[in-house]
């Protein structure tokens, strides 16, 4: 029987988009593994460590994703640069990289270090963990330059079609990170092998050594990603201009300002999101930053594939191939509706095994496994909105994103959280059903706006 074009377009896109996103799966599935083990072995220290670590985790993520909004910007003009054959474009871009990544890294550093005694107090963290959430804030971010370079120069390396590096990184970095968390977490003990007994040092410096681990691997991983793009045959900034240029600068910070301005508004929500949560207790968050933990790892599929959109859309955009662009679209979304359906019924299933493994607490296993189960049945409806966004900033549009972000974050979640949390005086329960209306939203908005064509440019 003969194949339909879309069939045809399907087959040979396949091979392609899972080239791309597996090694950005695999990379998040290392990382989420070693999340997961992060958050267990703080665990065993008792509820008030887990609500101190994952009280500022939502200024963490607001720090995190403004830093790759900005990668963005470079991914979009490299992507497009190769697509177009315009391989000394690309490597000048990547000069200019190393610029902003320096300046990024030395004022992230500042800003998070001289604020990190008034953040748990912001984030209205219980005053009996304030100062240990402090703490663990200000260790984490001294080694912002290196985590600038991580996020950035890994940025650089997936536009040029390299995803194995940055996942080869990632995964040695969370290597490193549970190994030292083991020995800086835990005091000297003893580990019975059969009829052998050995004796494991340890500094026994708790939450303390969790964020000293992380700052380890953070200066690792930032060193070894930096050493990668220099040796990169496509995009190396060696031997390019580092003063800035604004014939490469503008074209970059023209997409990535939008989305830069909507990754700080969204995650500046996620902070006000927290911020009530914390407000609720103890129980509520350690809960919630349980549940936010496990169900990180059910989304690896949907950033995986984004990745991927937005590399392979930045390509065929500067090319100026429109049947590719199309056929990558027609390819893309359906797999990640299925993807997501997959990882959703998984996480149904098997919430409160999941959120056992973190904790002990009766209360706090019966609150995250009910807000686990609540949006694993969003999740589906979630990819869409993820796949349509990555080839959105392939191709430079993140004007309309940032306005849907926004509109959804703030209209629907933080206001409908303020008043469940704050007016009405209910619990968890109702401000994650705040977030998957969030999440619907941005379903519909960014499936009507696909529908319509507007999320790709003329060519």
């Amino acid at each position: 029987m003969r194949k339909t074009p879309r069939e045809n377009s399907f087959r040979v896109m396949l091979p392609t988009i899972l080239a791309l996103a597996l090694p950005t799966m695999l990379e998040q599935l290392t990382q989420t593994a070693v999340q997961y083990i992060d958050t267990a072995m703080v665990g065993t220290l008792g509820t008030q460590a887990t609500a101190s670590v994952g009280a500022t985790a939502s200024v963490n993520w607001m720090i995190g994703n403004t830093i790759s909004a900005i990668g963005v910007g470079f991914l979009a003009y490299i992507s497009q640069s190769i697509g177009a054959g315009r391989g000394e474009d690309a490597r000048k871009a990547s000069g200019q990289a190393v610029t902003i990544t320096l300046l990024s890294g030395i004022f992230f550093t500042a800003l998070t270090c001289g604020l990190s005694g008034m953040v748990p107090v912001w984030m209205r963290v219980d005053p009996s963990i304030r100062k240990m959430a402090s703490r663990y804030f200000l260790i984490i971010y001294t080694p912002m330059l290196f985590r600038a370079a991580s996020i950035i120069f890994g940025t650089l390396l997936r536009a040029a079609g390299d995803t194995r590096t940055p996942m080869k990184v990632g995964i040695l970095v969370n290597v490193i990170n549970v190994v030292m968390n083991y020995f800086l977490i835990y005091g000297p003990h003893t580990v019975q092998i059969g009829r052998f007994a050995l004796h494991i040092p340890g500094a026994g410096w708790g939450i303390d050594g969790a964020a000293i681990a992380s700052a380890l691997a953070f200066v690792v991983g930032g060193t070894v990603m930096t050493i990668a793009l220099w040796r990169h045959p496509r995009i190396s900034p060696r031997r390019q201009r580092k003063r800035p240029d604004l014939n490469i600068l503008r074209p970059c910070f023209r997409v990535a300002f939008p989305n830069m301005l909507q990754r700080f508004a969204t995650t500046f929500g996620f902070v006000a999101f927290a911020s009530m949560i914390n407000s609720l207790g103890e129980t509520s968050t350690a809960a919630h930053t349980i549940a936010n933990t496990v169900e990180s790892g059910f989304y690896i599929p949907g950033w995986g594939m984004q990745t991927a959109a937005a590399t392979l859309a930045g390509n065929a955009y500067g090319a100026h191939d429109e049947r590719k662009l199309k056929d990558l679209s027609r390819t893309i979304i359906p797999l990640e509706v299925c993807l997501m359906v997959i990882t959703g019924g998984l996480l149904f299933a098997f919430a409160p095994s999941l959120v056992r493994i973190f904790t002990k607490d009766p209360e706090v296993i019966r609150l995250g496994s009910t807000v686990l189960r609540m949006v694993a049945l969003s999740e589906p409806f979630y990819g869409i909105p993820i796949v349509i966004e990555g080839m959105m900033q392939g191709v430079g549009k993140t004007v309309a994103p940032f306005i849907f972000n926004i509109i959804g974050m703030w209209c629907v979640r933080i206001a409908g959280t303020f008043v469940c949390t704050q007016l009405l005086g209910y619990g968890l329960v109702s401000a994650w059903a705040c977030m998957i209306a969030h999440n619907l939203l941005l379903c519909v908005l960014f499936s009507i706006h696909y529908l319509r064509g507007r999320w790709k440019p003329q060519m």
